[in-house]
């Protein structure tokens, strides 16, 4: 009888890109050239700065009840930031719920995201590239708007990419598969960015996948992939650069893991000392990405303690001016809970809304 001889159908590695040590120091590897303008870094690191000191605002708001449940993005600013740095203005951008620094770099304003977590969905009409789309809280369904968006940049033979934000939960979901699977198959120029942080609320990463890596996913749907560290910018933005240039250039879709670790609470409604340990959150914050982009500019001479302290009380003072703006804005009235469903309300929909706004009245 004859035995068939064992062959290798395919064989994968994932590479692993990082720059920055956690102590600022460049590692051995090659300076991209995307990252070789310092003054940029230094804008980008300002970004970080400005969303580090939102983001403990907007947490503040919400504890003292003016803000409604709140996603904080503390830890997370390098994976978010590198990302939307290396896009064009006429890219559409989908997010999840916690990626401020993208949306604050595409140009939306911090009222307007602290709009939409106050509860008025007047936030979500927001400035900044249109055709950006809104906060997206179902956990990876902006991984198939972002799919969608792509395939139509394809047909259309527009030089443009799509850009999706998840999270480690969230590559466990059939729509980023399904999303992922799209881009291989269309050849779609879209780009799936897993931010790793380690918890999809109280799951741990090690409990949510048998996967080595979450970037090896992309390899079932035939797309580019790779692991970064996320908190360090430069490893970011240089696989962010290549990747959407590669779309852009026809070649098409990537999946990028950025490796970071969640800071604060999964949102202002969770607790996370239930389930993590204090030593692990404690070793995190040696790791974390403002603190060794600020000693490599300090070593470069392009940054020191004292533009840190006053750049501190600017952010400060913008945020308040941001916060005061929010506050300002008034109500949005009864009958908007009505006005956006039916072309055609149907007649008990009409009566609940007279209903509404005579009681509005008295």
């Amino acid at each position: 009888m004859r035995t068939l001889g064992m062959s290798v159908a395919a064989s994968f590695s994932i590479e692993y890109l990082s720059y920055l040590g956690a102590d600022g120091k460049p590692g051995d590897e090659p300076w991209p050239e995307v990252a070789k303008d310092a003054k940029r870094l230094l804008e980008l690191y300002k970004l970080m700065l400005f969303t580090r000191s939102f983001d403990s605002k907007a947490v503040a708001l919400q504890r003292t009840g003016k803000l409604g449940t709140y996603a904080s993005c503390l830890g997370h600013e390098a994976a978010h930031v590198g990302i939307a740095a290396a896009m064009h203005v006429d890219d559409v951008m989908a997010v999840s719920y916690r990626e401020i620094g993208a949306m604050l770099l595409r140009g939306v304003l911090p009222r307007e995201i602290l709009l939409y977590w106050g509860g008025d969905e007047r936030g979500s009409k927001f400035s900044g590239p249109q055709q950006d789309f809104p906060i997206c809280v179902p956990i990876a369904t902006q991984c198939l708007h972002a799919a969608g968006t792509a395939l139509a940049f394809k047909l259309r033979k527009e030089p443009r990419v799509a850009v999706a934000f998840c999270g480690d939960g969230g590559s466990s979901k059939t729509d980023f598969y399904a999303a992922l699977n799209a881009a291989g198959a269309f050849q779609l120029p879209l780009v799936l960015v897993v931010v790793n942080n380690q918890w999809a609320i109280s799951v741990p990463r090690s409990a949510q996948t048998g996967a080595q890596t979450l970037a090896q996913k992309g390899l079932a749907g035939g797309l580019d992939c790779v692991q970064v560290d996320g908190n360090d910018l430069v490893a970011v933005f240089s696989a962010a650069d290549h990747a959407v240039r590669r779309a852009r250039n026809g070649h098409g879709g990537t999946v990028i893991e950025a490796v970071t670790y969640r800071l604060s609470d999964h949102t202002t409604a969770d607790d996370a000392r239930r389930y993590r340990d204090e030593a692990e959150v404690k070793a995190a914050w040696e790791r974390e990405p403002l603190l060794r982009l600020r000693h490599y500019l300090q070593a470069g001479g392009l940054w020191d303690e004292g533009k840190e302290n006053a750049y501190k009380d600017a952010c400060a003072k913008r945020v308040d001016e941001e916060v005061n703006a929010y506050l300002d804005v008034a109500p949005p009235p009864l009958s908007d809970m009505f006005e956006y469903t039916y072309a055609e309300p149907p007649l008990d929909l009409l009566a609940q809304r007279a209903e509404v706004l005579a009681g509005g009245k008295r």
